[in-house]
């Protein structure tokens, strides 16, 4: 009779590293190369931070003093004469026409950017793909000045017939009205930051499109979509928060543009109904014609209006970051 016996020398179970323990041998088998560029890049950031909050703190010391003699709302009033005795100035048309002329390029140039970007990675053949490219990354590079000189003497001498064919069928809404004059009004700036723009959007997007993994692309084709439905389901979600970052990058450009709007807008203390009247203005523009003659108090007044303008780009930044984290389990970076 055969007896089997089974082996009682079970050897005791491994103790398990604390956390502790872990991070504390992560933290000695790191390489002293790893170290240096992990202070490195730690002490960035925060002196990134502290730059930040120094131009914060700056910008609301000189503001505070501006606005405590100001002797009109500066959120409301329509005026901007910090010479006047007692001073009176507002933001209220510098902060329309900057939301304004903000929106209207970003309406025109992302849908056209996104676009561009899909046909240079996707439809169009290499031979012809590179040359395109390249043009737009030149664009990219002009300076803002040549853009707005190119506003003024092109731009908008060849607005008239546009703004006779919007007047003509959309002059009903009130916003597409136009009783004639110089077409240097609020959509023209939107056009020309439109076109400066475009470039930046444009390459963004196309590099994010390029990351696409080709085994999504494969199992779309696989399937039987067609090229724009591939696009549509394994493209687009992929890159959904590239093109936001490529397009808040653009309107971060378009926010703060100053030399192309001074140069063909004709700037008033207005807000117009329609987009086709001259008059309006935008932060930066104003603070480009005002700052060589401004007293020290208008300086102070102009370094409030700049404050102003830094909380909308924070609170645009801030608004992109949001979303993107708030999309990116849809995102294919994340499959």
């Amino acid at each position: 009779m055969d007896i089997t016996t089974k082996s009682t020398d079970a050897s005791p179970p491994t103790p398990q590293p604390t956390v502790t323990e872990q991070k504390r041998a992560a933290r000695g088998a790191t390489r002293p190369g790893d170290r240096i560029f992990l202070g490195l890049s730690r002490g960035s950031g925060i002196l990134l931070l502290a730059i930040m909050g120094a131009i914060a703190v700056f910008l609301t010391w000189r503001a505070a003093l501006a606005i405590s003699q100001d002797e009109g709302n500066f959120l409301t009033t329509f005026e901007w004469n910090t010479n006047a005795n007692p001073p009176v100035f507002g933001i209220a048309v510098l902060a329309f026409g900057t939301v304004v002329s903000s929106i209207i390029a970003m309406v025109i140039a992302v849908p056209v950017a996104v676009a561009i970007a899909l046909f240079l990675t996707h439809y169009a053949p290499r031979r012809l793909s590179g040359p395109i490219a390249y043009v737009i990354d030149l664009l990219a590079a002009v300076p803002s000045i040549v853009y707005g000189l190119w506003g003024a003497l092109i731009l908008v001498p060849h607005m008239n017939g546009l703004f006779g064919w919007l007047d003509q069928y959309l002059g009903w809404t009130g916003i597409f009205s136009w009783e004639g004059g110089a077409p240097r009004s609020m959509l023209t700036v939107g056009i020309l930051l439109a076109i400066m723009i475009l470039p930046i959007i444009t390459n963004v997007s196309r590099e994010v499109f390029r990351q696409v993994p080709q085994t999504h692309e494969e199992a779309a084709l696989a399937l039987g979509a067609t090229r724009w439905e591939v696009i549509r389901m394994a493209v687009l979600p992929f890159g959904r928060s590239g093109v936001i970052s490529a397009s808040m990058l653009g309107l971060g450009r378009a926010l703060g543009e100053t030399m192309a709007v001074a140069t063909v807008l004709s700037p008033t203390y207005v807000i117009q109904l329609s987009l086709l009247d001259p008059g309006g203005g935008t932060f930066a523009q104003n603070i480009a014609s005002k700052f060589g003659e401004a007293t020290e108090f208008g300086r102070d007044a102009l370094i409030a209006s700049g404050l102003v303008l830094f909380v909308i780009t924070l609170l645009v930044n801030g608004a992109a970051r949001a979303i993107i984290a708030r999309r990116k389990e849809y995102s294919g970076a994340n499959a």
